[in-house]
C-alpha cells in the first residue's frame, strides 16, 4: 500500500509520483478556451504553443466537442474485432482532406511512423524485390519522428539515443535540406526516404526552396518511396493544408497526428494509396485503439472544422503578419525569425541566454511558449487566434526581447 501523499501542489504531485523525463514550465493550467488557458490561481495566460500543434483548432472547439458528447453516449470501443458506424466516415473524410485513398488509424504520431516504416519495408520486400530483412530508408539529420527505439534508431540528438541502445538497423542519416545527398545514400536496398517538410522539433527549420521537388524527382528516379511527417506541419498549420503543398508535390505516403484529434483525443493515421497499403494484411498490424469510435467521431469533427473554417488560409495570413511584426521588433537578441504559416521559430544569440529565459519571462506576462534547441522560442498558437490576440502577444513578447 502506498504511503499517504504530503500536502503539496499538483505540479509537486506530479513531480513526486511521475517520472522525470519533462521539465515544463512552471504552471499548471486548469481550464482552457480557444486560445486562452486558466491556471490553478485563476491567471489567464493565451497559449502560443497549442501543444505542439495538436490543437489547430484551438481548446475545446464546440464541435469537437459535441461529437466527443455524442458519442459517450452511444459506444467508445469495439475494438477491431468488429465494426463501427463511425470508422467508415472518418477514413472517408480522412482520404477527401489527405489526398490519399486509404489510411490505416492509430493512436500516437510515434505509432504512425512506426506503422508506415512497417508499410515502406513490406513493400521493398513485396513490390521492390528487396532481399528479406535488408531494406534501408534515409532520414535527415535532426529529425524528430517519435521516441520508440526503432524511431530513435534514426535519430541524431545524442539524449534521445542515450543509454536505449541496441538500435534498430537499416537507416541512413543524411544532411537536412541537401538533395545530392539523399540521392548518394540511395542504394539497392534503399526503400524509402521519411523526411519532415519542416523540422519543428529541430528548430523551425525550413529546407531550401526546391527541396521537397527536387526528393520527389529523386525518389521516382530511384524506385523509392517518398514519405512524408505532417506530424507537426500538417492540417493548415503551415498555411496550407499539408507542408507538402507548398511545392507542389505529393509524397507516396504521410504521418498525420496532433490535429486530427483537436485537443480532445489522441488520433493518428498512416495514409497512402492502395499500391502501398495494400501490403498488409489482417493480422500484420493493427491497435486495439486505432480507429475505435470514439476516436473517428472526434477525428471527423476536427477535420470538418479545418476545412469549415478555413484554418490554412486563416494560417497563411496571420502567420505572415506575426512574422513581419517579430521582424519589425529589431531586437538585439534576435538572430533570425523564420516559419511558414503560423509554425514560427525565433532564434536568440547564445550570448544573450537560453530560449528558456524568454520563455519564463513570457510565462510571467501571460503568454505561453515554449524553448527547443536551447535557442529557439517556438510560436505555434491555435489557427483560430485574432490579430488583436496576436497583436497582445506581440507587445509582451517586444517587451521581453527589447
Amino acid at each position: 500500500m502506498l504511503p499517504p501523499s504530503p500536502p503539496s501542489s499538483a505540479a509537486a504531485l506530479a513531480e513526486l509520483y511521475g517520472a522525470n523525463n519533462y521539465h515544463p514550465l512552471p504552471v499548471v493550467i486548469t481550464h482552457a478556451s480557444g486560445v486562452w488557458v486558466t491556471d490553478s490561481d485563476g491567471r489567464r495566460y493565451i497559449d502560443m504553443l497549442s501543444s505542439y500543434s495538436a490543437l489547430n483548432q484551438g481548446h475545446r472547439h464546440p464541435r469537437i466537442l459535441q461529437a466527443a458528447r455524442d458519442q459517450l453516449e452511444r459506444v467508445t470501443l469495439t475494438s477491431r474485432a468488429f465494426h463501427n458506424d463511425q470508422l467508415g466516415p472518418f477514413l472517408e473524410r480522412l482520404s477527401q482532406v489527405s489526398g490519399f485513398k486509404r489510411a490505416l488509424p492509430m493512436n500516437s504520431g510515434a505509432e504512425a511512423v512506426e506503422t508506415g516504416l512497417k508499410a515502406c519495408r513490406k513493400w521493398g520486400y513485396q513490390v521492390k524485390g528487396v532481399p528479406d530483412g535488408s531494406a534501408r530508408i534515409v532520414l535527415a539529420g535532426n529529425n524528430f519522428h517519435g521516441r520508440t527505439i526503432s524511431i530513435i534508431s534514426g535519430s541524431t540528438e545524442e539524449q534521445y539515443r542515450q543509454g536505449f541502445g541496441p538500435f534498430t538497423p537499416g537507416f541512413d542519416v543524411v544532411p537536412y535540406g541537401d538533395a545530392a545527398a539523399v540521392e548518394a545514400a540511395i542504394t539497392p536496398h534503399t526503400v524509402a526516404v521519411l523526411l519532415e517538410p519542416i523540422q519543428g522539433e529541430a528548430g523551425v527549420v525550413l529546407p531550401p526552396d526546391g527541396y521537397l521537388r527536387e526528393v520527389r524527382a529523386i525518389c521516382d528516379r530511384r524506385s523509392v518511396l517518398m514519405f512524408l511527417d505532417e506530424i507537426q506541419t500538417g492540417l493548415g498549420r503551415t498555411g496550407r493544408m499539408w507542408a507538402f503543398e507548398h511545392e507542389d508535390i505529393r509524397p507516396d505516403c504521410i504521418t498525420v497526428a496532433k490535429a486530427l484529434g483537436g485537443g480532445v483525443y489522441p488520433i493518428s493515421a498512416f495514409c497512402a494509396d492502395d499500391a502501398l497499403m495494400d501490403v498488409f494484411s489482417p493480422g500484420d498490424h493493427g491497435s486495439t485503439f486505432g480507429g475505435n469510435p470514439m476516436a473517428a467521431a472526434v477525428g471527423k469533427a476536427a477535420l470538418d472544422v479545418i476545412v469549415d473554417e478555413g484554418l490554412p488560409a486563416r494560417a497563411a495570413e496571420l502567420g505572415a503578419y506575426f512574422m513581419e511584426r517579430l521582424r519589425g521588433l529589431g531586437s538585439p537578441h534576435v538572430l533570425e525569425v523564420r516559419g511558414r504559416g503560423l509554425l514560427i521559430g525565433v532564434e536568440v544569440h547564445v550570448s544573450s541566454g537560453t530560449a528558456r529565459h524568454y520563455c519564463e519571462a513570457l510565462k510571467e506576462r501571460g503568454v505561453l511558449c515554449k524553448d527547443t534547441h536551447g535557442q529557439v522560442i517556438r510560436f505555434a498558437p491555435p489557427l483560430v487566434i485574432t490579430r488583436d490576440e496576436i497583436d497582445m502577444a506581440l507587445a509582451h513578447v517586444a517587451a521581453v526581447l527589447a
